[in-house]
């Protein structure tokens, strides 16, 4: 029994994301599940396909949204300057350590 054994080769998402708009819906379905290690990885595949330099600023842009949604969950400016003027102020013993 002689049998033919097929070449197979792994399978890259790379491969089949060829435009913008399926670029994004797996960007999207990566942030759906909520995981970072799953967004990161969803965009070194899209870097691939894509190139760095325009991935490298959407990725910037992604984690600096983030970064301040979660601060306008954690307070607001008001809170923030309340709990500054608890901090006491310090003034420097000498002229030379003076800015």
């Amino acid at each position: 029994m002689d049998q033919e054994m097929t070449e197979t080769r792994p399978w890259d998402v790379v491969e089949h994301l060829e435009t913008e708009k399926e670029m994004a819906a797996y960007l999207d379905a990566a942030l759906e599940d909520g995981d970072m290690a799953v967004v990161m990885a969803a965009l070194g595949d899209i870097a691939r396909a894509k190139g760095m330099t325009q991935i490298a600023e959407k990725a910037s842009a992604i984690a600096t949204e983030e970064y301040l949604e979660e601060r306008a969950r954690r307070g607001s400016r008001e809170k923030f300057l309340a709990a500054m003027g608890k901090v006491a102020d310090v003034q420097p013993s000498d002229e030379r350590d003076r800015i």
